[in-house]
């Protein structure tokens, strides 16, 4: 029943999962942590830090591993998580892969037209709010500490935040170059 709910779960995700992995995540975590209770807050925020760190898209890779994890909390052994991820991450890319056979050939005859662009037009904030809650989601005590738990670890992590912002928005910085500084000064400064 699990691989079941697992299946329906990440195939609602593809299917309203606008705005690529990142708007994907809000999503994933509400269906796995909040709704379905299979993940931790802690192992979602381990889970979204190894798809960062993983090749691949970030949705992919989180649909993958919440899968094994999913499978393996409720108790299957390796075997059945593997299953687990693959269920899950199939559910996630049938719906893109259905829908882009299915309108691939509408949209090139219709896509300079008045509607479609009108819905492009309105597409474009939500996924902006997609984006910009995956980035909140992800501003929790499990990654930043908080200042009355650990006051050094907030600020540093606050410091790392407001620089890795301004070093790749601002600066321009390669964001891979940003995250082995960040990795680099987070060793030395919290370790």
């Amino acid at each position: 029943m699990i691989f079941l709910d697992l299946f329906i779960t990440f195939f609602k995700i593809g299917l309203f999962g606008f705005g690529g992995g990142y708007g994907m995540l809000s999503l994933i975590q509400h269906e796995t942590v909040e709704r379905a209770h299979w993940l931790s807050t802690a192992e979602f925020t381990d889970i979204v830090a190894i798809s960062q760190m993983t090749p691949g898209p970030i949705g992919i890779n989180s649909a993958t591993y919440c899968g094994y994890t999913a499978i393996h909390n409720a108790g299957y052994g390796h075997l059945m998580s593997v299953l687990g991820s693959f269920t899950s991450t199939v559910a996630l890319v049938l719906p893109s892969l259905i829908l882009m056979i299915l309108i691939s050939k509408l949209f090139i005859k219709y896509m300079k037209t008045r509607s479609v662009q009108s819905v492009f037009a309105g597409l474009r904030p939500a996924v902006v709010g997609l984006l910009a809650a995956a980035t909140l989601l992800l501003c929790n005590k499990e990654n930043f500490s908080t200042p009355t738990e650990n006051l050094w670890q907030f600020g540093i992590s606050c410091a790392l935040f407001a620089a890795t912002a301004f070093g790749t928005g601002y600066l321009k910085i390669n964001p891979i170059r940003m995250i082995c500084y960040a990795a680099f000064a987070g060793l030395l400064l919290l370790y």
